[in-house]
Formats: structure tokens, C-alpha cells, sequence
């Protein structure tokens, strides 16, 4: 599914992180969400990469990457350490400015990458999501209901882990099918492969960690730089057309406020634009990394 790219495993300051890459010109790092890993990207990548140097990584936790130990206030997992730790490997990689592409949790390490490394972030898309803080700041009813997995696995340890580990299966049918539009969007190969990567128990606890972070630092990160921080690159907001972001926000007026250039719409698909409407996500890359 990535023919020519070359597989990485780079060691961090505190971990690892694998991934892959492949292509030639400006540099593109595109960052996936849950239940996935970089494996969503099988059908944008190998055509983005015609036009550009392609690195796709699975996200701290996630995937092949590494699974450092968290602290009580889940710092380790907070998305300012984990866009802190895909910033390091660009640079070890050897690239010192790059434009980031995230879905869903990748789209959150991408915003908040752009907000703490501005001299590094040279564009920025994220694909259905608004921020963090937003998404809390305004839940209601209709958020806890349809997005009871962020409260579920932030719950206590280990109330969750030892859930997820009896069947992650139910947790990734469930968000695949649940969430998306487009019928056998995700291969039986690739669905085998989420279920995997989500089955050892250190990958759990490292994903739920990520969701306590972000009921806790990530939201406080948001409150605390709104109205006095802003995204100075472009961005690009791309959302699913019949989805909760559509349904329960205005985008691009939420984006807006974080940032003076945005621009977007929404995608015909479900939640993974990448891997339900490829096509359609890559022109809208093309046309904004370009």
C-alpha cells in the first residue's frame, strides 16, 4: 500500500516513532486518528507523494510507536509533547519547516504543533475536528451521547483498559462502521490491522492516557492561549458533510478564531475523509499544499 516508501523507526528523547516515508519536494507530515494509524493514509499518501516528501507516523501510543510511561497528570501524553515529539522527528529527519496534515487526534497534535511551534508549521490542515477546548467548552447533551468514547476512555484507570482489552475489536467495528458513509471504505486487511495494533495492553493505556490528557492539560492548553495565541500559518479545514462537526458547529467561523487564513468545506463522506473520499481529500491538498 506504500510502494517506495521506506520504513522508519526513530528513537526521540523519551521514546520512539515509527512510520514511513517516501517522495520528493517540500516536506508533508501527515499525522492519523483513532482507531487507526498511519495505514490511513494507504490511499492519499503514495499520490501525494508525487509532488511532495511524504512522512506519515503513527502518533505516540498508537500504532508501532513507542509507549513511554505517563505520570499522574498524563503529561507524557498531553498533545504538547506528543506534537513536541513528531516536531523532533521531522528534525531528525532533516527537515526544519514542514506543513502538517492530522485527521481526528492527528489533527489536534497538528493544530497545537502549530500554535507551540510556529516557526516550524509552514501549513496546516485538519480533518473533522474543531479544538479541543471548543469541543469541551461547548458539549451538550448530543456531544456526551455520540462522543461518550472521549469520556469512556478517560475514565479512571483501569476501568477502561481492562474493557478495550477484552475485545478491541468492538471498539474499532464500532468506529469504523458508526462513523463513516462509504461501504468498504476500510479493507479486511486493513481493519485486521487497527484491530491489532490496538490489542496490546500497553497501546490501551497509552490511548486512554492521551484521552485523560485531553479532558484535562490539552483543554486547559486551548483556554489558556485562546484570544492570546493564534495559528500563523494557513490552514485548511475540511469536515465531513452530514457529521457532528457539520451538525454542531460552524467550522470555519471556529477555526477563524484561532487563525487569520482558513478556508475549507465539507467532504461527501463520514468521518475518515482519507480513506472514504481519497479523491476528494487529495485535490483539496493539492490545491492548499501547492
Amino acid at each position: 500500500m506504500f510502494d517506495g516508501f521506506e520504513t522508519l523507526d526513530i528513537t526521540t528523547t523519551d521514546s520512539t516513532v515509527h512510520g514511513r516515508r517516501g517522495g520528493s519536494g517540500p516536506p508533508v507530515l501527515l499525522l492519523h486518528g483513532m482507531p487507526e494509524t498511519h495505514l490511513m493514509w494507504h490511499r492519499v499518501a503514495p499520490r501525494l507523494a508525487e509532488r511532495f516528501t511524504v512522512v506519515a507516523t503513527d502518533l505516540r501510543g498508537f500504532g508501532d510507536s513507542g509507549t513511554p510511561p505517563s505520570t499522574p497528570d498524563h503529561t507524557p501524553y498531553s498533545m504538547r509533547r506528543v506534537a513536541a515529539e513528531q516536531v523532533e522527528v521531522m528534525r531528525l529527519l532533516g527537515y526544519d519547516t514542514f506543513a502538517v496534515v492530522g485527521h481526528d487526534r492527528g489533527g489536534r497534535c497538528a493544530y497545537r504543533m502549530a500554535l507551540d511551534h510556529p516557526e516550524t508549521v509552514t501549513r496546516l490542515a485538519v480533518l473533522d475536528i474543531v479544538p479541543t477546548g471548543d469541543a469541551f467548552g461547548r458539549a451538550d447533551m448530543a456531544f456526551s451521547l455520540e462522543f461518550w468514547l472521549w469520556s469512556f476512555l478517560a475514565a479512571p484507570e483501569p476501568v477502561p483498559e481492562r474493557l478495550v482489552a477484552e475485545a478491541p475489536e468492538v471498539i474499532v467495528d464500532h468506529m469504523l462502521d458508526s462513523l463513516s458513509e462509504v461501504p468498504d471504505a476500510f479493507p479486511a486487511p486493513v481493519r485486521a490491522e487497527y484491530v491489532a495494533k490496538l490489542r496490546p495492553p500497553e497501546t490501551i493505556h497509552a490511548i486512554c492516557e492521551q484521552y485523560r490528557a485531553a479532558a484535562t492539560l490539552d483543554y486547559q492548553h486551548d483556554e489558556a492561549d485562546r484570544g492570546t495565541r493564534r495559528i500563523q500559518c494557513p490552514v485548511l479545514a475540511l469536515w465531513s458533510h452530514a457529521g457532528p462537526v457539520a451538525s454542531w458547529y460552524q467550522p470555519l467561523e471556529v477555526w477563524r478564531a484561532w487563525a487569520d487564513q482558513v478556508d475549507g468545506g465539507p467532504v461527501a463522506a463520514g468521518h475518515f475523509l482519507p480513506e472514504e473520499a481519497p479523491d476528494e481529500t487529495l485535490r483539496h491538498l493539492l490545491t492548499f499544499l501547492t
